[in-house]
């Protein structure tokens, strides 16, 4: 397994927000993450991320001890993070940005990357120069997911990319993912969107107040009743 957590537990002062879950991420996967807001999911996130600290547990990415890696560390070995609200760098122009994604780098496929950046995003390569402070809701999002690809992840984690976005613009977002899928990136999706994360992803684990309650192929849960009336309005 690429990542691999067991008994992942996080506690704000007296309040468990994760109280002892397993996860398993093979290479290659999208694999989504869904429950309601307050459910844990992006405490896990930023947990894995290196980002909180562990109340228990222990976990693994590509075969080294989450505990012995930084977050610095576990972004330059490929485990990277698109925060809920994209975080951009709102006073760097959109290059900008792009070249801070790859500040962990040295090698010599930087440049390329950036072309394959804004192939990928045509709307970041029209506005290179501009701010990131003054693009779209969406724009900011395309920007999130181009700096995080940069870093040349092995698994990119997703928090929460339709959040606050038209339609459009979520059919364009995850057009994107399961294109950064099908390029060989290993994705860890949480999404408010059940539906949409259940239909793009291959595997998802179901999060109720800080525990796992269910899991499976997400063809298999999307068609489930407890799911179908919890999350999916039906």
């Amino acid at each position: 397994m690429l990542l691999e957590a067991s008994n992942l537990a996080v506690a704000y002062g007296g309040i468990r927000a994760v109280k002892g879950i397993d996860l398993a991420i093979a290479e290659g996967e999208l694999v989504a993450l869904i429950g309601a807001n307050g459910a844990g999911k992006t405490t896990t996130l930023k947990a894995l991320a290196g980002m909180l600290p562990w109340s228990g547990g222990n976990g693994s990415f590509a075969g080294t001890p989450l505990a012995e890696l930084p977050l610095h560390q576990r972004v330059r070995r490929g485990l990277v993070l698109v925060p809920e609200g994209r975080g951009v760098f709102a006073r760097l122009s959109i290059a900008e940005n792009l070249d801070m994604g790859a500040y962990a780098r040295r090698d010599a496929e930087i440049g390329a990357d950036l072309e394959q950046m804004y192939t990928l995003f045509p709307r970041l390569k029209d506005r290179r120069t501009q701010l990131a402070g003054t693009l779209s809701g969406g724009e900011q999002q395309m920007l999130a997911m181009a700096r995080a690809l940069m870093a040349r992840p092995r698994l990119l984690m997703l928090d929460e990319p339709s959040m606050g976005l038209a339609p459009l613009v979520v059919e364009l977002i995850f057009d994107t993912i399961r294109r950064v899928s099908a390029q060989g990136v290993t994705i860890l999706l949480v999404e408010q969107n059940a539906r949409l994360a259940l239909t793009v992803s291959q595997r998802a684990y179901v999060m109720e107040s800080g525990l796992i309650t269910l899991t499976g192929q997400s063809s298999d849960l999307i068609t489930d009743a407890k799911v179908k009336a919890a999350y999916l309005g039906e």
